[in-house]
């Protein structure tokens, strides 16, 4: 697939047919995020990759926007120091980090969806984080259920022209 309908067919799965991703397809999507830009190259993260059935199950309830997780072939924790104090600055390395992963997910077919943690403590259970980690996202990986990823000719997005401004507001 080209970048761009990589970019234009990426959409949010959380419905996933039950094909497993060959472990050659989940490295080059976790390359992806490991080459990902951060502030000052401080890399911030982890990434733990689960794809047992049952430890997915589990993991799909750290966040009641996390149910997709239980039928995603494989999901992707973004896992950061527990220290608050690089704030936003790692919230935006790790926006990066999802975007590189969800876009190389696409350009395979492989769809993808997000979620939050809200469950710090069962997470971090699930995913055996050692002491000072904790999980900030999820990425939930399949191949999509029904309708495979292709170019969306009209995304529900606001025009062009309402979030464009050139030089001024």
């Amino acid at each position: 697939m080209e970048t761009w309908d990589a970019i234009t067919s990426r959409r949010n799965v959380r419905s996933f047919s039950d094909e497993p991703i060959s472990p050659e397809h989940l490295d080059r999507i976790l390359e992806a995020g490991r080459r990902a830009p951060s502030s000052q190259n401080t890399q911030p993260w982890d990434f733990v990759v689960v794809t047992d059935r049952a430890q997915l199950r589990r993991l799909s309830t750290v966040w009641v926007g996390a149910k997709h997780v239980a039928s995603s072939a494989a999901t992707i924790a973004l896992v950061i120091s527990d220290d608050p104090e690089p704030g936003r600055r790692v919230q935006f390395d790790l926006g990066q980090v999802t975007m590189s992963m969800m876009i190389a997910a696409a350009d395979l077919g492989i769809g993808s969806g997000h979620a939050g943690v809200g469950d710090q403590a069962a997470a971090n259970l699930q995913l055996g984080l050692p002491p000072g980690r904790a999980c900030s996202f999820l990425i939930s990986l399949g191949y999509p259920a029904g309708r495979p990823l292709a170019p969306i000719r009209k995304p529900d997005r606001k025009p062009f022209d309402e979030v464009v401004h050139r030089g001024t507001w």
